[in-house]
């Protein structure tokens, strides 16, 4: 059997539009967990210091998921698989809102774990995007389908807002009763997600992870991915409580995660361009010199416009991290190791987030926000030494 040969993107172009969809429902949960998570931490933990341990569960759901969604959607396929994801963030919406209406620390922590799973399949979304894209197209499809967490800016936390008071009794319970109903729309919409045709040579193979994993070119791209990711949860996890405990409101902390989230996904919307342009190193170098600059600007003041500030320019250092290290990431692998490769970048990835969510509330309480912000600068200093590295070097082997 001949290879199917592509002769447009038409396919591709529909799967990013459809994924893109998909990611504004699916995208809104970590803007709910992550608003409110530290919140209900605070009413329901007996211990204080444990507030934002939901937040950090979140995180570790997210790494912990990464390689079972990719088993599944190897075996059953992307649509099924993406469909099943939204089952468990149905549950998991469903088990925090009881674990808040029953006042229970441990339901609400798992409810919110179970719900980062759910976030293990919606960010493959950026990986499935690329299944039938040209190399051209590729970092495109990413973008478009990143433009998907634009919407999930505003739809996550409207939902908290019209949500939040739905169940009297418990307060906040109606917005993770919001955020089940928006994994069960996403189900109807990953339901329209067509496959990419694959080569009978492509169905099977492909090198050994072990052997793929050291490649040069993939250790810079992960590094690069996990310091764009681990930081931006680093302060973001951090920064609510630290506006609060510096005398802000609940409703300016907020506010700050909404325009965060809006500056985190707002740029992708050229930054596909931008790579086709100047290249995903210096696209990705460009991001990670904006995560220090946003640690720059925590350290400057602890006024309102200071956090503000800070969680903005985060916001768009990790849009052009984290893409620019996708794109990257998929120049690493052929088509038949796709799964086990992105499964593999995305379980380091979201593993380092995990961590370093953990870290940051402990840091916070420990060190202070000043802190928080110091230890931004030298994981930032060594994925720029790599990418510098890997560009000077010309050296990389082909996948």
């Amino acid at each position: 059997m001949q290879a199917h040969t592509p002769t447009s993107d038409a396919l591709a172009k529909r799967n990013a539009l459809t994924l893109a969809l998909a990611t504004a429902l699916g995208g809104s949960s970590p803007a709910i967990v992550v608003s409110l998570g530290g919140l209900v931490g605070q009413s329901l933990a007996e211990n204080k210091e444990l507030a934002t341990l939901p937040v950090s569960l979140f995180n570790l759901g997210l790494a912990m998921g990464t390689i079972p969604a990719a088993m599944i959607m190897r075996r059953v396929g992307r649509r099924i698989g993406y469909i099943l994801g939204a089952g468990i963030g149905l549950s998991g919406g469903c088990l925090a809102a009881f674990g808040i209406a029953s006042w229970s620390f441990v339901l609400f922590c798992l409810g919110a774990m179970i719900v980062g799973m759910y976030g293990s399949f919606n960010q493959s979304y950026r990986f499935a995007a690329t299944d039938a894209a040209s190399d051209a197209f590729k970092p495109r499809a990413i973008a478009w389908v990143m433009t998907g967490g634009l919407a999930a800016g505003i739809i996550g936390p409207q939902t908290i807002i019209w949500f939040r008071d739905a169940i009297q009794t418990a307060p906040f319970a109606g917005a993770f009763l919001g955020q089940a109903v928006l994994a069960l729309m996403s189900m109807v919409v990953v339901s329209f997600l067509r496959p990419a045709p694959v080569s009978v040579a492509h169905k099977a193979g492909g090198r050994p992870l072990s052997e793929i994993v050291r490649q040069p070119r993939f250790i810079v791209a992960v590094t690069a991915g996990l310091v764009s990711y681990g930081l931006m949860s680093f302060l973001m996890t951090a920064a609510p409580l630290a506006m609060i405990g510096c005398g802000h409101s609940v409703g300016a902390a907020a506010l700050g995660i909404q325009w965060h989230i809006l500056a985190m996904y707002g740029p992708s919307f050229f930054t596909g361009r931008l790579i086709g342009r100047f290249g995903k190193l210096p696209v990705t170098a460009a991001g990670l010199v904006l995560i220090g600059l946003s640690a720059a600007i925590g350290l400057s003041g602890i006024e309102i416009a200071h956090f503000w500030a800070t969680l903005i320019m985060l916001g768009i250092g990790w849009n052009f991290g984290f893409i620019g290290a996708t794109s990257m990431v998929t120049d690493c692998y052929r088509p038949e190791e796709r799964t086990k490769v992105q499964a593999a970048n995305d379980f380091l990835v979201f593993g380092a987030t995990a961590t370093a969510s953990f870290s940051s509330g402990t840091l916070l309480n420990t060190g202070g926000w000043v802190i928080v912000n110091w230890m931004v600068f030298p994981p930032v200093a060594i994925a720029l030494v790599l990418l510098a590295w890997q560009h000077r070097s010309k050296s990389a082997i082909p996948a």
